[in-house]
């Protein structure tokens, strides 16, 4: 097997851009398979709040690292980079080309560049931001990314906990922003890699947000998250899509808010998958309806 002649092609973009149905329609073109690059799609017990390709979809095109593991089970970009691997060098032992598609950029940068090395931070130091959290809450967390490493504070998800932690303990242990410890030396690949930025119209982009978050409600996304509710705790659902829920049974707003917040963080969130994006100038930017432009990139690259 030449793995030099092999192409990895990666379609990357913000919540609700249509990444699922462009990079069906690229499987199908070149009659291959699609990994999926979502940090939550990977958990069986969350459907709705993850907007995970349909049944039909699933029949359409065979997906990868959809449904594989479940909540209680601790999953991470290492883990992804690791298995996304395994996999993407088996199926081009009969294909030429294979698809990886997904909104997580610390998964797809695990995957295509390795992990930072990021240094070892003292016990006392995490100890101390656990507990500050468990006493404070989101809201410390928030503020203190905002004043310790704004940048990367309007990078990724600010409703993660467990995100915004691990970005405190570096920047109080080390001083520096974890940003930093991410430009390090990338790893190179044996096969040829693809990147494929989808974007809209800004407004097109948040009204697509809203139309697919009103179809999620109407599939029962309220009904998903009280069913999660016992396990709120988990890493897996610290985040947009079930934390606005989980305010509302808690009583903090009325159900009319929830949505209101669902939507407005969703917003958030795809500016900062934009934002992290962005960053990556080897990315080749398209219209989600620009297929065949896409499809002759791929042939020319």
């Amino acid at each position: 097997m030449e793995l030099k002649k092999k192409k990895l092609i990666v379609i990357m973009g913000p919540t609700a851009v249509g990444k699922t149905a462009v990079s069906i329609q690229l499987a199908k073109h070149f009659h291959t398979e699609i990994i999926s690059a979502d940090s939550r799609q990977v958990y069986r017990e969350l459907t709705l709040g993850t907007a995970k390709p349909t049944a039909e979809q699933l029949k359409e095109i065979k997906h990868h690292l959809i449904d594989s593991h479940s909540i209680s089970e601790e999953y991470n970009a290492a883990q992804f980079a690791k298995d996304a691997e395994a996999i993407i060098l088996r199926l081009f032992e009969r294909h030429d080309y294979v698809l990886v598609c997904g909104g997580s950029g610390l998964y797809v940068r695990a995957l295509l560049e390795g992990l930072d090395d990021i240094p070892e931070v003292p016990e006392g130091i995490r100890n101390e931001i656990t507990n500050q959290y468990e006493t404070n809450g989101l809201d410390w967390l928030q503020q203190e990314m905002k004043r310790l490493d704004p940048e990367y504070f309007q990078m990724i998800d600010q409703r993660n906990p467990a995100r915004l932690m691990r970005a405190l303990e570096v920047v109080k242990a080390t001083g520096k922003s974890i940003l930093v410890f991410q430009k390090r030396q990338k790893r190179e690949n044996q096969y040829r890699v693809i990147k494929i930025g989808l974007d809209l119209d800004r407004q097109l982009l948040y009204q697509s947000i809203d139309d697919r978050m009103d179809h999620m409600i109407q599939q029962g996304l309220f009904e998903e998250a009280r069913a999660l509710y016992p396990y709120r705790q988990h890493n897996a659902l610290q985040t947009v899509g079930y934390q606005e829920i989980f305010g509302y049974l808690e009583g903090h707003y009325n159900r009319e808010e929830a949505i209101r917040l669902l939507k407005r963080n969703s917003r958030r969130y795809a500016k900062r998958q934009l934002t992290w994006f962005r960053r990556d100038t080897e990315i080749r930017w398209f219209n989600p309806s620009d297929l065949q432009e896409m499809i002759k990139l791929i042939n020319e690259s």
